[in-house]
Parts: structure tokens; sequence; C-alpha cells
């Protein structure tokens, strides 16, 4: 235990931009499959189902207009085999999808996941389950990293792109470096989520003890 308390403080340092930015660069080079019908979705389902924890995250169109909030347009899930890029533009989505997004005993992980499983559920009505929201995590072992660019450095050592993230990400096909890019963002939570599990980090909030006075 000690020594699992030793490993974490390694991490606890706040890294500067200068520090990041020196980093070498790191993107995802393994299997990617883009989705865009049923007849995809069930030729790597088996897969999905079959892992206990999905890297996810989702793409939304940037919008300029004050108070508007765009439906996303691609939903990022990361086994340990492939990362699959759903394009909604394509395959809306559905309860093929949901039912994964609702299952307890799939863990999906990933940075601010509920806000974006809230915007899911407006598109297509189901209660999230499994949800590890791997900032959160670090913010409750005393990370002063809590983004995914600032968790990847601490626990890797790389610098990941966030050059596509204002993209147009609602275009029916996508450019090599948003396909890149979106499979990283994903693939990469779930390597925080097993190092956080390989190092001991603690996935419950910790107990606030409050004190009560008298008068």
């Amino acid at each position: 235990m000690r020594a699992e308390k030793a490993n974490i403080e390694l991490y606890r340092r706040r890294l500067s931009h200068e520090e990041i930015n020196a980093l070498p660069m790191y993107q995802y080079d393994g299997p990617v499959v883009l989705i865009r019908s049923l007849t995809e979705w069930e030729k790597v389902c088996s897969d999905v189902q079959a892992t206990e924890v999905l890297g996810f995250d989702t793409e939304t169109r940037p919008t300029f207009k004050k108070g508007k909030v765009n439906a996303p347009s691609l939903v990022q899930l990361a086994t340990a085999q492939a990362v699959y890029l759903i394009q909604l533009c394509w395959l809306p989505l559905g309860s093929y999808i949901t039912k994964i997004l609702a299952d307890p005993g799939i863990l999906k992980v990933g940075v601010g996941i509920k806000y974006d499983m809230q915007i899911l559920s407006k598109q297509s009505a189901f209660v999230p389950q499994g949800l590890v929201d791997i900032g959160t995590v670090a913010k409750w072992n005393l990370l002063s990293a809590q983004g995914l660019r600032t968790l990847s450095a601490a626990f890797f050592g790389w610098r990941i792109s966030k050059g596509s993230q204002c993209s147009n990400w609602s275009l029916a096909s996508l450019s090599p470096k948003q396909i890149i890019y979106a499979a990283t963002d994903a693939w990469v939570g779930r390597l925080i989520y097993c190092r956080m599990k390989e190092l001991g980090f603690q996935f419950t909030r910790p107990c606030e003890c409050s004190t009560k006075t008298s008068g």
C-alpha cells in the first residue's frame, strides 16, 4: 500500500505548458473502424459487448452562436483490440448502442463523460450506467492534471494533439486527421483508466467529514 501511495505522488506534480509542449507527440496507430450502418456495427459489436472497459468519447460540430448546442456527430468506443467510430450522420443513435451505454456491467471511461451521456440521452432516451470520469478520479486522488491532454502527459510522457477539436465533425466523410484525433482520444482515455487501476487509485469519492458546532 505504501508503494502504491508513493507511486501516486509521482503524478501529482503540475506540468507547465512548456513542459507538455516539449513532450513527444502520440497518436493512436492501431485498427480504426468507421461505423456507418447496422451491418457494419453487427460485425464489431461482439468485441464491444465482450469488453469490460470501453474508452469513450464524442465529437460535436462547434457552434459559434451563444446558447446553441449541437448534437454529437461522432461516438468513439475503444476496446483493447480497436477503436470504433460511429458516425451519427450515417447511423443515428439507437438501441444498438444505447443498450451498451446503459449496461452497468460494461464500464465506459473518459473525461467529461457524464455531460456527453446527458447530451446523447436527449437524442435517444436511455439511462447511462457504468460511467467512470477519469478527470474526477484524478481530482479525488489530488492530481493537478484532470484533462485528457494533461493526464496523458503526467502518466505517459506524451503530448496528444487537440488540433482537430473544433473541426466539422458532421461531415459525411471525415479526414484522416480527424479519424486519428478521435481514435486517439478514446484510446488514451482507456489507457489512463487502466494505469490508474494499476497504481491503486481511489475510484470512489473520499469521505467528507463535517464538523458540527454547538451554540
